[in-house]
């Protein structure tokens, strides 16, 4: 190349044109054009097949990978709408737990209350019948000490010791007497 620069040099010299950078020189100009030319010829049939195919493998890459983002991102938002199908599976799960235990808890407060509620009612009707038998048994130790008392009375007022068991049998009765007379006021 060189070579044929020299050449159209020469040539300038030889015509006596003066030679600058402005001047021009249609013999370089021709072997300018020729050395392009041959030059475009080679970058097309070697370097331009190349560049092409690592331009389009590149371009590939490139459009598989997005595909590929674009699947991740697909599936990413899939994920996400399951998730969020799943948690709310799950609140209303936990919310039908939370009613069911709270019917459970109302049941069972309700249990103890009416089993607290007999066993007051049994306690207290235990202790009025328990009441009822000391009374009864009180009452008969009172008529007791007062058939006692009495006949002890009588019998210093007499000063007579009659049959106790014959005096005490009529004191009874007329306690009992008395006791029915109460009981009908």
């Amino acid at each position: 190349m060189t070579l044929l620069l020299r050449l159209g040099q020469e040539g300038a010299h030889a015509s006596g044109a003066a030679s600058g950078p402005f001047t021009i020189n249609p013999g370089l100009i021709i072997w300018t054009l020729i050395v392009f030319g041959i030059l475009l010829v080679l970058l097309w049939r070697l370097a331009f097949p190349a560049i092409v195919r690592s331009v389009e493998e590149r371009e590939r890459r490139i459009q598989k990978q997005l595909d590929e983002a674009e699947k991740a991102n697909s599936e990413a938002q899939r994920l996400l709408d399951e998730h969020k199908k799943q948690i709310a599976a799950a609140r209303t799960e936990a919310q039908d737990i939370l009613g069911k235990a709270k019917t459970v808890a109302q049941k069972e407060r309700e249990t103890l209350l009416a089993k607290a509620r007999e066993e007051y009612d049994a306690l207290l009707a235990r202790a009025r019948q328990d009441i009822d038998s000391e009374k009864e048994k009180a009452i008969l130790a009172l008529r007791r000490e007062a058939v006692d008392l009495s006949i002890a009375a009588a019998s210093r007022v007499i000063e007579a010791n009659l049959d106790t068991d014959a005096n005490r049998r009529l004191v009874t009765d007329f306690l009992e007497s008395l006791g029915k007379a109460e009981k009908k006021k």
